[in-house]
């Protein structure tokens, strides 16, 4: 019997690998932090619960991006999500996962606010706060 065909992980870019080390590196002192290597991605966690994936060897869905995974997402949230362009939904019901595409090092400050969020949403299960601009 064949095997459905799944989504291939291309390798990722050496700018994303130094992207996704720097994005590593600035919150590895967050509290409550774990980093764990996830079939060629680093693993996120915020005690028991994922909130990112960083690419080390292999790419997510596009070149140049990072995931996020959303436990409970408010609707400010949501809606800062929705009209960033390098957001996208990733997962069936297009509701928790999203992937974060860089394409500058000026993106890595977004990126690490979009972890930053995740990481707040995986705290208790509680919605993530929109932060104030």
């Amino acid at each position: 019997m064949e095997q459905p065909d799944r989504a291939k992980l291309l390798p990722v870019s050496e700018q994303m690998k130094a992207w996704a080390a720097a994005l590593a590196a600035e919150i590895r002192d967050w509290p409550q932090i774990t980093q764990k290597s996830f079939f060629g991605f680093t693993a996120l966690y915020r005690g028991t619960k994922i909130f990112g994936l960083l690419p080390r060897t292999r790419g997510i869905f596009k070149g140049n991006a990072m995931a996020l995974r959303f436990h409970d997402v408010n609707r400010a949230t949501r809606a800062r999500l929705e009209k960033d362009s390098r957001i996208a939904a990733f997962d069936k019901n297009k509701m928790r996962w999203f992937s974060f595409e860089l394409s500058c090092d000026a993106d890595l400050h977004d990126a690490l606010d979009c972890l930053g969020l995740a990481y707040e949403a995986a705290k208790s299960g509680k919605p993530a706060r929109s932060p104030q601009n």
